[in-house]
């Protein structure tokens, strides 16, 4: 397959009027002078935008499925639906729950293709909760927030290779402990639902903790103790340059002032945007949705608890997010899907497979328009939108 007269979203620049080969699955050319093969298929594009794929690592469902329903079918829709605002590759998340609901996911993301979900990639999992700190349980429920049992969390890591990241409260008694368990099975570390100081980021950071989990949303931040004024989490993470912050830029969770704040501080390496969207994403205002057994609603296109007193996860898709970076805090297009592709990839240890535009990487691939909707996605040179 040969995509044609497009605007090619390289890591250096925008490509125009430039073509990509895709070849057994891969990129196998591009640049502007390609011509179709003998028996090729091409597709002219019109000038619009070939971006890579965009890869979200914290996601909790949409159309009212959600990752704790811990079924092939629920992963599939969540997979799919995703599909459509560019997502080529995502990490299902789970919520703060049972010992047992939380292995039921990681057993049922065993019985999935990982590479036939009729949309998006399945990563992995992504355990959210259940270690949390009391003050900071966002949406979770409080009654099963935790701190880190070896017994517990060792049942879950025999499921290793199917763990993308975990989010832990770095403060709780244990937590570093469980940091170098998650380093030593290759499992990325991530600081969340926090209201750890300084001194408790700097530990953990110490001891293999590189991201942190939403910036700004359930992280504790600058305040008094005593008589001095000391850092939480979130300074912390915006002065260390290995940190790398996840983002939801969908408009609502965090304002455009305090994104540009992470921007000037981060810079195009240091954010990974994230849907975090749950089962509400695809719902029409007013209609109601369970995640992971708390009940939310659409209202004004903001998903809420059902007493409205906290977000319960978002209703937003990546290219969304994309769009409120560039419109909304001023970044330049290609640092937007740099962030929304080469940053969660590199993360994940999957630079040389997927998140950008280069030639032997996975034909990852999104269409955009001038607005950054979405008008196809290819997963592996196959079309899932």
């Amino acid at each position: 397959m040969l995509f044609r007269n497009a605007r090619l979203l390289l890591p250096a620049g925008i490509l125009s009027g430039a073509s990509l080969r895709v070849r057994d699955g891969r990129i196998a050319a591009l640049g502007n002078h390609l011509v179709p093969e003998p028996n090729e298929a091409a597709l002219d594009l019109g000038g619009k935008f070939l971006s890579p794929g965009f890869i979200d690592m914290h996601i909790h469902g949409a159309l009212h499925r959600d990752s704790m329903e811990a079924t092939p079918e629920a992963f599939s829709a969540i997979c799919q639906f995703h599909a459509t605002g560019g997502t080529t590759a995502l990490a299902l998340t789970t919520v703060t729950a049972p010992t047992e609901a939380i292995t039921a996911v990681l057993e049922a993301a065993g019985k999935i293709d990982p590479n036939a979900t009729g949309g998006a990639r399945l990563l992995g999992i992504h355990i959210e909760g259940p270690y949390f700190s009391k003050e900071k349980p966002g949406a979770h429920p409080l009654e099963l927030i935790r701190e880190p049992q070896p017994e517990e969390y060792n049942s879950w890591l025999k499921y290793s290779k199917r763990i993308t990241q975990m989010t832990l409260a770095p403060e709780l008694p244990g937590a570093l402990a469980l940091i170098g368990a998650l380093q030593s099975h290759g499992i990325r570390a991530s600081g969340g639902h926090s209201d750890a100081w300084d001194e408790d980021a700097a530990a953990a950071f110490a001891h293999g903790m590189r991201q942190v989990t939403h910036t700004f949303n359930c992280m504790s931040s600058a305040r008094r103790r005593g008589a001095f004024r000391a850092a939480g989490l979130l300074e912390f993470a915006m002065g260390e340059p290995e940190i790398l912050c996840e983002l939801i830029a969908d408009g609502f969770h965090v304002s455009a002032t305090l994104m540009r704040a992470l921007y000037r501080a981060k810079g195009r390496q240091g954010i990974a945007l994230v849907t975090d969207a749950g089962a509400g994403a695809g719902l029409a205002d007013g209609e109601s949705f369970v995640l992971g057994g708390i009940r939310g609603v659409v209202d004004g296109g903001v998903a809420l608890t059902e007493d409205r007193k906290a977000l319960c996860s978002s209703v937003a898709r990546m290219n969304t997010l994309v769009r409120v970076m560039v419109e909304q805090v001023d970044v330049p297009l290609l640092e937007a899907v740099h962030m929304a592709s080469a940053n969660p990839a590199r993360a994940l240890g999957l630079e040389d497979q997927v998140g950008s535009l280069a030639e032997g990487l996975q034909a990852d691939l999104v269409v955009l328009d001038d607005t950054l909707e979405v008008e196809m996605t290819f997963v592996s040179g196959q079309r899932v939108f």
